[in-house]
């Protein structure tokens, strides 16, 4: 058959030697006849440079540029790709329609959105406009909404209306699974989204889910709309596939009704449900794409036989019919087996970690920067934090900030500072201003009238705080929460004085700053797993003053000193920050049930995007891998918590890699 459906043009480009360039599995998908095409590209195989080929392939064989559509997740990789294309072509970037979703999606809509009745002179909200819209309206729903701590702030309700939009699930499912803290109140949240959505439209503003949305609308309501697209977009490409969620994956179904799309990805490295991604889009393309072939990209550059040999054992574990079948096959040299490495607990866990980079780095050669630890969550990165700090050895986060320097963290110390000293005012701003209404100027009265009262009425000063003189000067909308507020803070002082520093942190977070947290953050549920972190840590300790200068001793070492990007530092970063990178020595550390696998998943026996997740974790490795974990959880508090390997380990065949049991002496 011919190649296009019309007569193949003449080729403007230089010639090009596919067959030279690329390898056997490569070669084939990327001069694959037009149709759909599914293209199955393990980790470290290659995957941008074959999309990257196919276009100038469709290119050197006549297609004009204006023909091609391509969806990237992110601005930087279409660019990367499409400029690759003019080293190959000399045909510029700026000739095609290729971009992110949301960009063409807006580009889409500003030239054809009246055919659903959106003005061409809309404008986008930015994520701080559009949460302050959704306040408007729910205050035009129920003015006392906001006035409960316990509800969600704007920014976490507009996060839970968001992903129910992306997913194209109702408000009530998208709570129970993914936001349980606000089980008892979302039958509320549809109200809240019909009058945000009528506002929209009154002031003519989208925001940036819109941009999907209204894009999908315009391809099902206005039919000849989409069939201009058909015609115009004769060849759809999409990277990254497998990350697509349900309202992308049916735009890219839409524009393409004559199936010539070439999707890429790996179902293997589906790792984002939480944030929309649909494991059911790759692997149901197949039915929705008639006739589909498949390739399957598995030659893999990166890492050794060994370490790959490994990832397999991780895929072979996967239930039967439920992902794609593949083998990564190595291009380099064997080498040695992966570890895995059982220590005594936490704390073992990181000097261990410590000892083997001091090692790698003075007497093997290697570069701190090539050095990688990945965890699932950011508590499980904590001692190893500490040990770093510590012994001076310079570490970058690469998935946020340092523990102690998180928002919630801070503020939980900041309280229990607080308590301890009641005359830190800066402990107090930070804590004061998180009622609300109660800005900076407004603690300082609060703060100094409670300093007054308590001297002439010779009262404690947290007993001052509760009277109703002080309660005179806190702002109206935050009087609702001002009992309860002080109340926590009279329970911290009372365990402060008869019991341990770990019961002082237990029972802030069981009090007032608990509740806050549900409100404040969509990802409340994480962050609790983080605080709770905090009491182990604080275990250690038996006077709360040398918990409270260890905490700022260490953000003293780590705070102060800028790390330079360029400078050469150990990289820290959790499992889905680091999808794309790859190091040449890898630790991932938290090996045990409940911390990875993580608990939740456990509890709602789910742990498939979990074990997609270890095998991510596996693949960052090129020539070293140590896998890591604690018999006892210390961040349980003092005694710990007994943990299993994680089942993920369990899986994989024992010939497949060294055990490593830590001795006292740390030799292995």
């Amino acid at each position: 058959m011919d190649f296009e459906l019309n007569q193949p043009r003449p080729s403007q480009i230089p010639p090009i030697d596919f067959r030279a360039l690329l390898n056997d599995e490569q070669f084939n998908a990327v001069t694959a006849p037009p149709g759909p095409l599914l293209v199955l590209a393990g980790a470290g195989s290659g995957k941008t440079r074959t999309l990257t080929y196919r276009v100038a392939y469709l290119l050197s064989q006549g297609v004009k540029p204006s023909e091609i559509l391509l969806l990237t997740f992110t601005n930087k990789a279409s660019k990367e790709m499409l400029h690759r294309v003019q080293d190959l072509t000399g045909i510029e970037p700026q000739r095609f329609w290729g971009g992110t979703f949301h960009s063409l999606g807006h580009r889409a809509l500003r030239i054809y959105g009246e055919a659903i009745k959106l003005s061409r002179n809309f404008t986008i909200l930015d994520a701080d406009e559009s949460e302050s819209l959704l306040k408007q309206s729910v205050e035009a729903e129920d003015k006392t909404f906001f006035k409960d701590k316990t509800h969600p702030r704007p920014g976490p309700l507009f996060n839970v209306l968001s992903l129910a939009r992306n997913t194209q699930l109702s408000i009530d499912t998208t709570v129970t699974q993914q936001f349980p803290q606000y089980d008892d109140i979302k039958h509320r949240f549809g109200a809240f989204a019909d009058t945000y959505a009528k506002r929209k439209a009154e002031q003519n503003v989208v925001d940036y889910d819109d941009l999907l949305e209204l894009w999908l609308k315009l391809l099902t309501d206005a039919p000849e709309v989409a069939a201009y697209f058909a015609q115009r977009f004769r060849h759809v490409l999409v990277d990254e596939y497998q990350d697509t969620n349900t309202l992308q994956a049916q735009i890219v179904d839409k524009l393409a009704p004559h199936h010539r799309v070439m999707a890429v990805g790996d179902d293997a490295q589906c790792i984002y449900s939480w944030r929309g991604a649909d494991f059911e889009n790759i692997m149901t393309f197949e039915h929705r794409h008639p006739g589909t072939v498949i390739h399957r990209i598995e030659t893999n550059y990166r890492s050794t036989p060994e370490i790959l040999a490994l990832a397999n054992a991780v895929l072979l574990a996967q239930p039967v019919g439920r992902h794609f079948d593949k083998e990564l096959r190595a291009a380099r040299g064997h080498s040695q087996k992966p570890y895995v490495v059982q220590t005594m607990d936490d704390r073992e866990q990181a000097e261990f970690v410590l000892k083997r980079i001091r090692s790698l780095i003075d007497d093997e050669g290697v570069s701190a920067n090539e050095i990688a630890i990945l965890y699932r969550s950011h508590f499980l990165a904590l001692e190893v934090q500490l040990a770093f700090s510590k012994a001076g050895i310079a570490y970058q986060i690469t998935s946020g900030v340092k523990f102690f320097e998180r928002q919630h963290v801070r503020d939980l110390v900041a309280l229990v500072r607080f308590v301890y000293n009641p005359s830190d005012t800066q402990a107090w701003q930070r804590i004061a201003i998180l009622l609300p209404k109660v800005g900076e100027k407004g603690a300082q009265k609060i703060h100094a009238a409670a300093l007054e009262h308590g001297r002439l009425l010779q009262q404690n000063f947290l007993d001052a705080l509760s009277t109703d003189d002080v309660r005179s000067k806190v702002a109206k909308d935050a009087r609702d929460d001002w009992e309860n507020f002080c109340v926590s803070l009279r329970q911290v002082a009372e365990v402060m004085e008869t019991g341990t520093p770990a019961g002082v942190f237990e029972t802030a977070i069981d009090g007032w700053y608990g509740d806050y947290l549900k409100g404040a953050f969509a990802d409340y549920v994480e962050r609790l797993d983080e605080l709770k972190a905090l009491i182990g840590f604080a275990g250690r300790f038996e006077e709360m003053q040398d918990l409270l200068a260890q905490i700022v001793l260490l953000n003293g070492e780590t705070s102060d000193r800028q790390v330079d990007p360029d400078a050469e530092a150990i990289k820290l970063t959790t499992v889905h920050q680091a999808k794309g990178l790859e190091y040449d020595v890898v630790f991932v550390v938290g090996l045990a049930d409940g911390q990875f696998p993580g608990r939740r998943s456990i509890e709602a026996d789910d742990v498939e995007e979990e074990r997609r997740l270890f095998y991510v974790a596996v693949t960052r490795a090129r020539n070293e891998l140590y896998l890591c974990y604690p018999k006892v959880a210390t961040r349980a508090g003092p005694g710990g918590m007994l943990l299993q390997p994680s089942r993920f380990l369990m899986e994989i065949p024992g010939d497949l890699y060294d055990p490593l049991r830590i001795k006292r002496s740390f030799g292995w």
